[in-house]
């Protein structure tokens, strides 16, 4: 009988994806795609510059590793915390990536200059726990899963500039809406091992996520004794960050980034909000297949 076997490339996609989708579920972990200081661009850094430096990207590229961060429980409390946990970046040629920064998507436009697609990600939500003196009575945000449009432009190889949009859509948690505009660019010192980049970012939600974030109802100020609070849509905050990778050998490399971000208007003026301005930093290890 002929062999019902699935073939070679297909069985090692199959695998690495459910490696990596597990590595999605496990927490805690670094690199999550939930709210933090990191500036968005930074989950994807250099990804659009290695077509236009180094041409075609091979058929798979596979990266795997372990990474440990900083950051606070949410954008506004003067609470840190340290995450760990493993770091999984799969791509298949220019088409489609599976990864713990990026999530689950699909590069509908891939050109020299412009990516733009589609993608999954998540956010892991607010606990009372974590800051019971500023969350106390106002009840946990749950995790929710999202969906992410997302574009990025480089200017040109002589100006290697790279703008990056995205919005998503929460399913769960808020039910809003939340987007980032934001640009970086490599920095003097670069070179074929090392890599670093910089650059802002802004980040903007609609009403319900900035209400349910950062807003407090009456039956949320009767139980907690904070005062009412109207958090609207606009901007939430402007940031940025530097993010740097040091290929140390063949296979072997790593990774650090920085990130600031500075709650404006309504969020900023929230009874919530303890410290406008929060940091995260982490490292990691990897290894290039």
């Amino acid at each position: 009988m002929p062999s019902m076997a699935a073939p070679a490339s297909v069985r090692r996609w199959l695998a690495l994806a459910v490696l990596a989708v597990l590595a999605l579920l496990c927490m805690p972990r670094a690199q999550a795609q939930t709210p933090a200081p990191l500036a968005e661009w930074q989950y994807s850094v250099g990804v659009p510059l290695e077509k236009m430096f180094e041409g075609e990207p091979e058929k798979w590229e596979v990266r795997v590793g372990a990474a440990a961060s900083i950051r606070p429980y949410y954008e506004g409390t003067t609470n840190y915390y340290v995450l760990a946990g493993p770091v999984i970046d799969i791509r298949y040629r220019d088409l489609a990536f599976l990864s713990t920064g990026e999530g689950l998507g699909w590069n509908i436009i891939h050109t020299n200059n412009l990516r733009a697609g589609i993608a999954l990600t998540y956010d892991f939500g607010r606990r009372e726990k974590h800051d019971h003196d500023h969350l106390g009575g106002l009840g946990n945000i749950g995790m929710a899963a999202e969906t992410k449009l997302f574009a990025e432009y480089v200017v040109s190889k002589e100006f290697p500039l790279v703008i990056r949009a995205n919005v998503r859509r929460q399913f769960g948690g808020a039910n809003g809406v939340i987007g980032d505009i934001g640009a970086y660019m490599p920095l003097p010192g670069s070179n074929e091992d090392f890599f670093w980049f910089a650059g802002p970012t802004m980040t903007f939600a609609d009403s319900a996520y900035m209400s349910r974030w950062y807003g407090v109802t009456a039956e949320q100020s009767a139980r907690s004794g904070l005062p009412q609070h109207h958090a609207g849509a606009g901007i939430k905050s402007y940031g940025g960050g530097i993010s740097a990778m040091w290929f140390f050998s063949k296979h072997w490399f790593t990774t650090a980034d920085v990130g600031v971000s500075a709650l404006v208007g309504d969020a900023r003026n929230s009874p919530v909000t303890s410290r406008s301005t929060s940091w995260t930093g982490d490292i990691s290890i990897n290894y290039q297949f």
